[in-house]
């Protein structure tokens, strides 16, 4: 579900952003490093652009899709906060509030560690985060996406005693040889942090230069960029 219903949405959004934050400021040929890359909606454009890239995702079904799709990078199935890679990298990003989905501070300034360990001294690190505002959008409004053979159903809720998010998934897939439908369903879960803290965490990770730029300010016109923040650093 997650494959099919972004995988036209973010990226062609976002993409203002990531060019004058992100692909301007790193050659083609550097190594980059996709951390949290899914099933490779924003690899392939880093690959398009020449860069030799690793994708890391935690999910194995995700990280299958990527490598059928794009057999030309490398990727690999490891948890950002114990990344144990090989290389060296130009650059790291992570894209589509991805670091969200780390529960704690704790956990959130250890992958900013595992990431500078990784990167060249120098290197560029850029992601987004969702704030407080992004949480807001579309509260408890399910969103439906309908296709031949499956229905999807999405929805998110937001407590803002404990900061955290969840989006609840639901969706059917229709059984050719039975003509029958399966029902599965599923709930992420995010936290929200305060610019303040992620801009620490990234200091006190190794990180210099440190900058939160609003989506907006970053160029990005639609709704993606309500309540969305572009962090950019240096190893």
């Amino acid at each position: 579900m997650y494959d099919a219903f972004w995988a036209d949405w973010y990226l062609p959004a976002a993409l203002p952003a990531l060019e004058e934050l992100f692909f301007s400021k790193i050659s083609a040929g550097s190594r980059v490093l996709d951390l949290c890359c899914g099933s490779g909606h924003v690899t392939k454009e880093l690959l398009a652009r020449g860069y030799a890239v690793t994708g890391v995702d935690l999910s194995r079904a995700l990280v299958e899709r990527a490598r059928q799709a794009l057999p030309t990078a490398e990727f690999l199935v490891q948890d950002a906060r114990d990344l144990r890679l090989e290389a060296i990298y130009d650059a790291a990003i992570s894209t589509f509030d991805s670091l969200n989905h780390i529960l704690t501070a704790e956990d959130l300034q250890k992958v900013f560690a595992r990431v500078r360990k990784h990167l060249v001294t120098g290197g560029l690190f850029v992601f987004d985060m969702n704030s407080e505002q992004a949480y807001f959008v579309d509260l408890r409004q399910w969103i439906a996406n309908v296709g031949h053979n499956d229905v999807g159903l999405v929805r998110g809720t937001y407590d803002a005693g404990t900061k955290t998010a969840l989006t609840e998934l639901i969706w059917f897939e229709k059984k050719e040889e039975s003509n029958a439908w399966t029902r599965r369903e599923s709930v992420v879960e995010q936290r929200c942090y305060p610019q303040s803290e992620v801009l620490a965490a990234l200091l006190k990770s190794g990180f210099k230069n440190v900058e939160a730029i609003s989506a907006a300010a970053a160029g990005v016109t639609s709704d993606l960029g309500f309540g969305r923040i572009f962090y950019v650093a240096r190893a």
